[in-house]
């Protein structure tokens, strides 16, 4: 029975299964309008879903076989994208720097939103204000002003050169203009906006029965063991959680990159994201089917890298059953 049946037998005080022909009708044209309402209410995300994610997601398809220029009409190529792939050097440079940022990036940002939730979950004043403080820059990390202010902090009279000269350490070096730091720049801004993984950190944190700490004190083990036995164990979900969560946000970062290096992936290609050098390609050089087949390429090493993760699961995720 629906929540709007019940509700609508409770009123008329009518309970239980319908008896006679007349109640069974009542009851069919009670269920009719409950479904056509359902479906009213449905319509809306049905729809989004299907013009805004599953059509496009199809058109990419058909597109990633074909030669589309946006000015001329696709023309059928095959698998020809795909394997102009295989021989494409930059695209290759393109995955190394987005492995290279995903592999080192996430594990500081979920390492420093822990330490942070950790410190916050001692119950000091003012919890709130300092967990909207520390989210704030989930929030802009992603923004174009954010991007545009870490390009001043880095430049050669941003604010680290002005720190490093107050304390004695003179350095002309242009952040975000040398190819050996550029890309390091921006994973400090990946590890800045951890607020988000911090949040989920310190709502699993408050989950943790308190006396499981208090035994193990009691018992002598230390900090560092409670927390390697107890703590890690017992959060394992949460981790696993903000691991996939931001291993697929990452392998999508784009606005950084594109504003750090005005939309080059400069220096010397130091930070071409893969997603900067998809847009490059689509965009700047319209070449629309070989962007699908990498838009396509991407969605298939999340797909293989999430499934991993998955897979990898049963060995360090522990559930409380």
């Amino acid at each position: 029975m629906s929540a709007i049946s019940e509700l609508s037998s409770i009123r008329t005080g009518r309970s239980g299964r319908p008896r006679t022909p007349e109640e069974k009708a009542a009851r069919r044209r009670e269920n009719g309008r409950d479904n056509k309402a359902a479906y009213l209410f449905l319509a809306p995300w049905f729809i989004g879903l299907v013009v805004i994610t599953i059509g496009p997601m199809l058109a990419s398809l058909y597109l990633s076989f074909t030669k589309y220029s946006l000015l001329q009409p696709p023309e059928w190529i095959g698998v020809q994208n795909y394997l102009d792939m295989l021989g494409d050097a930059r695209l290759h440079h393109s995955l190394k720097v987005t492995f290279t940022y995903v592999v080192v990036g996430v594990p500081l940002q979920l390492a420093f939103a822990l330490a942070v939730a950790m410190v916050l979950d001692r119950g000091m004043r003012g919890l709130p204000l300092y967990r909207s403080i520390f989210y704030l820059p989930s929030m802009l990390g992603g923004s174009v002003a954010i991007a545009l202010l870490w390009r001043q902090i880095f430049g050669t009279q941003g604010l680290v050169n002005q720190l490093l000269g107050a304390v004695g350490v003179e350095s002309t070096t242009g952040w975000v203009s040398d190819p050996e730091y550029a890309l390091w720049t921006i994973i400090v801004l990946h590890v800045w906006t951890f607020g988000s993984p911090m949040v989920i950190f310190l709502a699993g944190l408050r989950q943790i029965p308190a006396m499981y700490h208090e035994a193990a004190a009691v018992d002598g083990a230390t900090r560092w063991t409670r927390f390697t036995r107890i703590t890690l164990p017992l959060l394992s979900p949460i981790i696993f959680f903000n691991l996939v969560l931001q291993l697929i946000n990452a392998f999508q970062s784009f606005t950084q990159a594109f504003v750090v290096s005005g939309g080059t992936g400069g220096p010397a290609d130091s930070t071409m994201f893969y997603s900067l050098y998809l847009y490059q390609k689509g965009f700047g050089q319209f070449e629309m089917g070989y962007a699908a087949a990498m838009a396509w390429l991407l969605v298939l090493i999340v797909g293989v890298l999430t499934a991993v993760n998955f897979l990898l699961s049963k060995y360090w995720v522990f559930y409380d059953d």
